[in-house]
């Protein structure tokens, strides 16, 4: 009886491995297909969204089109359609309508951005202006004088940033780039480019701050295509990562991998710097009043002499539009009264429409970006009142205009605070 029990052990001892053997093959085999099915739907995903968003041969082909027909002209307009010396390369696009590529111009390195498509009325959730005009290159009109061109320019400057005491000297730095062969003479195509380019916040804001280091400066155009001036350090902070990895980190380790990524903390000091002189700029500066309404990590940058810069300034709106546009929301609820990610202002529930003053001013918007950032390995020595600054300034509520006194205040100890720690050595 034993021996035969030993028999049947044995002989059923190669059918458990064989069946065991089985079940670890289909096992290798559907997480294989799994992974090969996965692997192929983010592939393909990933490809639809490229060739949804990236669309710069078109772009280029619809520039040098009017390029070539005599309907625009422009500096860069030669190197992209003719000579084939500017490029576009890596896609950084977001958007479908508002192309954006890594480029070369001989020397030079940059950033590309192209207009593609009309935004025929306006959208809080886009745009502060109708894009229609720039895309169809339509003004101005033919045997129109450099005088009236001049006057199209301070009429649309004064509906932008309000009526200026110095908007003619806005308006000639306007004509004198509106020149790009610098031959004395300003032509139809040159000039309908300009006024193209005039439609974009962020070209106006280059424009205004170009006096300035927080702005990259601008390297060439054709219509509205325009390179910018590359900045070498973007985001702010931080790291980016595949969305389908991105779903899956929880937001406290997410902020601490973003903080493995940042310059040491006298070089964020002076980054932050350059964030609170850029707030004192757009407000109240030399043409008048502008709102950040996106103060993130994408939204900045910075140079290899950690100088701030502006990398995407869609959402930096002059004053006088926005409200002029936001009274025209219909709301129901402040949360519909928000254009960006950070300019929110009240519903008027006896109207239904957005009333015109923001809730929160710049700089607690910038305080906000800053926390996280700046307190982050900050020095003994300051890292209490550090946090107790920006605690206050986070905590600003309300108009510009009616705390002036303590936005001032609280701007300038700040900066004060953090120059003084980084004064002494190299990074300043």
């Amino acid at each position: 009886m034993a021996r035969a029990l030993f028999l049947w052990g044995f002989f059923k001892k190669p059918l458990y491995i064989q069946a065991r053997f089985s079940y670890l093959h289909i096992k290798y085999l559907f997480f294989s297909w799994l992974a090969v099915f996965v692997g192929s739907w983010i592939v393909y995903v990933e490809y639809s969204s490229y060739t949804e968003l990236c669309r710069g041969h078109d772009c280029k082909n619809s520039i040098c089109d009017k390029y070539r027909r005599g309907i625009i002209d422009g500096s860069a307009c030669s190197s992209l359609c003719e000579k084939d010396t500017l490029y576009l390369g890596k896609c950084f696009t977001a958007k479908p309508n508002s192309q954006v590529y890594s480029g070369s111009w001989g020397d030079l390195e940059g950033i590309i951005k192209c207009q593609m498509e009309a935004t025929p009325h306006y959208d809080l959730g886009n745009e502060m202006e109708p894009r229609k005009e720039a895309v169809s290159f339509s003004k101005p009109t033919k045997g129109t004088s450099v005088e009236k061109f001049r006057e199209m320019i301070l009429n649309h400057l004064k509906a932008k940033v309000g009526d200026q005491a110095n908007l003619p000297d806005l308006a000639t730095q306007v004509l004198s780039i509106t020149d790009a062969n610098k031959d004395g003479h300003i032509s139809l195509p040159e000039a309908r480019s300009t006024w193209a380019l005039l439609q974009l916040n962020e070209f106006l804001l280059a424009l205004v701050l170009q006096d300035r280091e927080h702005t990259p400066k601008l390297l060439g155009f054709c219509g509205d295509l325009y390179m910018m001036e590359k900045v070498p350090h973007s985001p702010l902070y931080g790291i980016s990562l595949p969305w389908i990895i991105e779903v899956w980190i929880p937001a406290g380790l997410r902020r601490s991998m973003d903080q493995w990524f940042t310059p040491s903390w006298p070089h964020k000091a002076k980054i932050s710097i350059g964030l609170l002189e850029l707030v004192e700029d757009v407000f109240h500066g030399t043409f008048g009043s502008f709102l950040m309404c996106d103060v993130s990590a994408n939204t900045f940058g910075y140079n290899d002499r950690h100088d701030l810069k502006v990398m995407d300034a869609q959402y930096i709106v002059p004053e006088a539009i926005f409200q002029e546009n936001i009274r025209q929301q219909r709301c129901n609820t402040d949360e519909d009264c928000l254009y960006g990610a950070d300019c929110l202002t009240s519903c008027d529930l006896t109207k239904h429409r957005c009333t015109p003053e923001v809730t929160r001013p710049n700089l607690a918007k910038a305080c906000e970006a800053l926390k996280y950032y700046i307190l982050k390995g900050a020095p003994s020595d300051v890292s209490e009142e550090l946090e107790k600054q920006l605690y206050a300034c986070i905590a600003l509520k309300g108009s510009v205009e009616q705390m002036e006194i303590e936005h001032s205040l609280i701007l300038n100890n700040l900066k004060t605070l953090l120059w003084k720690k980084i004064s002494h050595t190299k990074d300043s």
